[in-house]
């Protein structure tokens, strides 16, 4: 009897703690309660630590151990491995930032030391001034004189193929500015090489480039010195006693008001003065067509095209009379670089607000154009002379027209022609500035600066005053700078954006392109063989 109760007292009693079993009164255990096997297999039991399970764990397979990553060449000493880390997370932060609200764009260091790209601070507005003050002045009172070659029909639909047709051709330069992600083609010389390759490149754009703004500075300057005489016998009246200037003194007088303006350091800075040019070319314009409509038709008026003793000079004067008209546009040489005085990010890119204030520009032009080219053939007709609109104001209507009006026309168009004269030699003072930033790699100084100013005022003064004629080749220099209007941005954009073969812009650029080519070169053709022919007067240092 004390075996059993020693072999009972043997077997361990379960603790009353866990719950398996209670010892009764007797001194028996009670027996755990089993579950039903339902129930032992459920997840909530089977993951008890408690429960003994039936068969023994099969023991874990030891996880493979981690092939150890090949260390990489410290970039940074070990010393500063601890603000490495951070300092790697913060740049790769800044840089996602970057990237989402803009983009990092490849820039010249000489950028910021030069007049069009020292700031870039525009908006639509600067882009509204400096378009319409570039795209609209004296060229636009000569629109006329080519009706008497080309007649009402003609001339209409000409004008207006060529009004949206060099629209569309703006479209594609603004879109090319920033053709590849980060890089901003400043200037139309820069988008020319990337085109069509650095020295092909050179070679086409760079001479009519030169043209239009060495050229239209010429002849502002001579178009802006005889404002200023005429405006002079304005005031002084019929029986002013006193001396008057020269041709040349009024030249100079010209020249020396647009020295002092163009002290202005950059594009942005002349924001205003464009702002000022963009008011007058509007207002003279809309007051010669208007006074001039009102006087009415002139006696004795024709609108027949001009009788010709061939049919091959018949042809020529058609093609002058286009020349005429593509002269009349002008500024596409200047649309990158007002578009490279803005800043540009992924999310607001430089073309949107670019592309506002041109089309409110375009939108203006075309309401001072379209009056004079057809206001001033429907008053003048055949009659009108080689000069112009303006010049016709003063021979027809200068006697019964209000000296008040005559005057304050004269001096619109004197203040027009320094305010062109301003973002028109813009791109010669950087070219002249950039040679010596790339020399010297310093920014250029400011007694430098001036003086490269000044020695441009002088040469132009000088070819102003050595080629007074200038003016009566509009025809033939408007052939010459047709390809930057018409042409070369049609190829360029197929160059650069690659449309897929066959599709709608593959064929408008090609076909545009190759027609304005073929435009140009005939235009000059025209025009070469038109001063054989009829002759011009050759004034050197004689200006009228």
């Amino acid at each position: 009897m004390a075996g059993e109760v020693t072999e009972l007292n043997s077997i361990p009693t379960t603790p009353r703690a866990f719950g398996f079993g209670a010892v009764s009164g007797g001194g028996q255990i009670t027996p755990p309660i089993s579950a039903p096997p339902s129930q032992l297999h459920s997840p909530s039991l089977t993951r008890s630590p408690l429960l003994a399970p039936a068969t023994p764990k099969t023991p874990k397979t030891p996880m493979t151990p981690r092939t150890p990553r090949t260390p990489r060449t410290p970039r940074t000493p070990r010393f500063i491995t601890p603000l490495a880390s951070p300092m790697r997370k913060a740049i790769v932060t800044m840089r996602g930032y970057l990237e989402e609200v803009g983009h990092i764009t490849k820039l010249d260091p000489h950028d910021a030391w030069l007049p069009i790209t020292e700031s870039r601070n525009g908006n639509a507005y600067y882009s509204a001034f400096h378009t319409l003050s570039s795209g609209i002045g004296f060229q636009a009172l000569v629109l006329p004189l080519a009706f008497t070659f080309l007649g009402w029909t003609w001339g209409i639909l000409c004008l207006t193929v060529a009004f949206f047709w060099q629209l569309y051709t703006l479209w594609l330069l603004i879109q090319l500015h920033e053709a590849e992600p980060g890089t901003r083609y400043n200037r139309y010389l820069q988008l020319a090489k990337a085109a069509f390759g650095p020295k092909l490149g050179k070679c086409l754009a760079l001479l009519p480039i030169m043209y239009l703004s060495a050229g239209i500075c010429t002849a502002l300057i001579i178009i802006g010195g005889q404002s200023l005489k005429l405006f002079y016998e304005i005031v002084c009246g019929p029986t002013c006693s006193s001396k008057p200037l020269s041709a040349v003194e009024w030249y100079l007088v010209f020249t020396c008001l647009a020295v002092v303006l163009s002290q202005l350091p950059n594009l942005n800075s002349i924001a205003g003065v464009s702002l000022v040019g963009a008011v007058t070319a509007v207002t003279y314009c809309t007051l010669i067509w208007v006074i001039s409509v009102c006087k009415g038709r002139i006696t004795g008026v024709s609108y027949d095209t001009v009788k010709t003793k061939s049919e091959f000079d018949k042809v020529l004067n058609v093609l002058n009379g286009i020349g005429i008209i593509s002269f009349a546009f002008r500024g596409h040489n200047l649309v990158l670089e007002i578009q490279a005085t803005m800043p540009s990010t992924l999310k607001h890119p430089s073309h949107v607000p670019m592309w506002r204030g041109v089309k409110v520009a375009y939108f203006l032009i075309a309401l001072c154009l379209y009056p004079i080219a057809i206001g001033g053939f429907w008053v003048y007709g055949n009659m009108i002379p080689a000069n112009g609109i303006l010049t016709a104001l003063y021979q027809f209507h200068g006697q019964d027209t209000s000296r008040t009006l005559l005057g304050l026309t004269t001096l619109l168009v004197v203040i027009n022609c320094l305010s062109s004269f301003q973002i028109y030699a813009m791109p010669v003072f950087d070219s002249m500035e950039s040679g010596y930033t790339s020399k010297h790699n310093k920014p250029c100084p400011r007694w430098l600066r001036s003086g490269f100013r000044v020695f441009f005022a002088a040469v132009s003064f000088f070819i102003a005053v050595a080629f007074p004629f200038l003016s009566d080749l509009s025809a033939l220099l408007g052939g010459i700078a047709l390809p930057v209007t018409l042409a070369y941005p049609c190829f360029m954009w197929i160059v650069i954006k690659k449309p897929k073969r066959y599709s709608a812009m593959w064929y408008i650029n090609w076909s545009s392109g190759i027609i304005g080519m073929v435009l140009s070169i005939i235009v000059v053709i025209g025009g070469v063989w038109g001063l054989v022919d009829t002759g011009i007067k050759l004034r050197f240092f004689k200006p009228q």
